[in-house]
């Protein structure tokens, strides 16, 4: 008489056993991860200090919304040292584990190539690159009172330019322009970083800024290039932008094989544009979830309508290719960073430091 219900409490044991076993198979370990986590997002510079903080927000706003278990963003401003700071923060403080995003400076595979800053105290290699927001070319800008107003007349008169702190890219690239071109510019440096820099044009300070990404002056400061208060007169990058296309790309105006290698070396260090990593030593699923997070966001309509609202330039790179770039960079041969460290040095006689000048910043 017992023969029935045990086998009806059988049959229901297999039926629950098969049920669990299939919620289990479809648990996703990324996801319970994540669920109910904050992700903190290191931005290298301060709150509305330009480029690097409004692209980190933006995207900020939204990665979450791909992340399996869509966990909080916050982010958290980190200045310092051009973006040192934060960079040697993530590589050895922060959490290993997938809840620190960060925007890295433009400079710093630069600076580990060259062997440039002791106090940098990362192998960027070891870093887990999620993705490229933009390779955007940088540009030579000239604000609208100066009598410079070609790379010709740059060649034929002094003219100001306002940097961040000795060694960001904004003075490298200045330098090599004098150097490699045969520019007369005049670096003052020491500025916190490059919205102080747009307030010393249009204070008369300097004559013109370093460097800046095309697209931040159109997503930042619309109003310099609606109203014709800056002038490009040189860009850097892979190839010109389509906005500029009159206005000389670096990589094309070498004179010598040696000159070339210097300029290539150059362009492909602006390409590494708006990077985005995770820590060392994230598990493979974590980062492999935040790239496929990254190249869904840029995709998002949402996230794209309000990138054209902010005028933000997306050019997105994976996480594959911004790792491959910035290990060949730090991977260049010998000879060729040995030109690159003469180019990007100022000399004596082109240096002025500002008064009262923060190296704080950094582009």
């Amino acid at each position: 008489m017992n023969f029935r219900p045990t086998r009806r409490f059988a049959a229901l044991a297999l039926a629950a056993s098969s049920m669990l076993s299939a919620g289990l198979a479809q648990a996703d370990p990324v996801e319970d991860f994540y669920k109910g986590k904050t992700i903190q997002f290191i931005i290298r510079s301060k709150a509305g200090g330009g480029g690097y903080d409004s692209y980190a927000r933006l995207l900020g706003r939204h990665i979450g919304n791909h992340i399996p278990g869509n966990p909080r963003v916050l982010p958290v401003n980190m200045p310092g040292g051009g973006g040192i700071v934060a960079a040697n923060y993530v590589a050895r403080v922060a959490p290993k584990d997938g809840t620190v995003l960060t925007i890295v400076s433009q400079g710093i595979a630069t600076d580990q190539a060259l062997s440039l800053n002791k106090s940098l105290q990362v192998d960027l290699r070891d870093f887990n690159w999620v993705g490229n927001m933009s390779d955007a070319n940088q540009v030579l800008a000239i604000w609208h009172t100066s009598k410079t107003k070609s790379l010709d007349d740059a060649m034929k008169r002094d003219t100001t330019i306002g940097t961040t702190q000795a060694g960001s890219i904004s003075q490298q690239l200045t330098a090599v322009y004098n150097n490699i071109l045969g520019t007369r510019l005049k670096i003052v440096f020491g500025y916190p970083d490059g919205h102080d820099v747009d307030m010393a044009m249009e204070r008369g300070e300097v004559e013109g800024r370093g460097t800046n990404p095309w697209a931040s002056y159109m997503a930042v400061s619309p109003h310099y290039v609606r109203d014709k208060l800056i002038t490009p007169v040189i860009q850097v990058g892979l190839k010109k932008d389509p906005a500029l296309p009159d206005v000389p790309l670096l990589r094309d105006l070498a004179k010598t094989p040696a000159d070339s290698q210097v300029l290539e070396f150059m362009s492909k260090a602006v390409a590494v544009g708006r990077p985005i990593a995770t820590t060392p030593g994230v598990p493979r699923e974590r980062v492999e979830a935040l790239r496929r997070a990254f190249d869904e966001t840029l995709r998002d309509p949402e996230f794209i309508r309000e990138a054209a609202l902010e005028r933000s330039d997306i050019s997105a790179m994976t996480g594959e290719q911004l790792a491959s770039l910035i290990k060949d960079l730090i991977e260049s041969p010998d000879e060729i960073k040995a030109k690159v460290r003469v180019a990007i040095q100022p000399r004596n006689t082109d240096l002025q430091e500002v008064a009262g000048g923060a190296k704080a910043g950094g582009e």
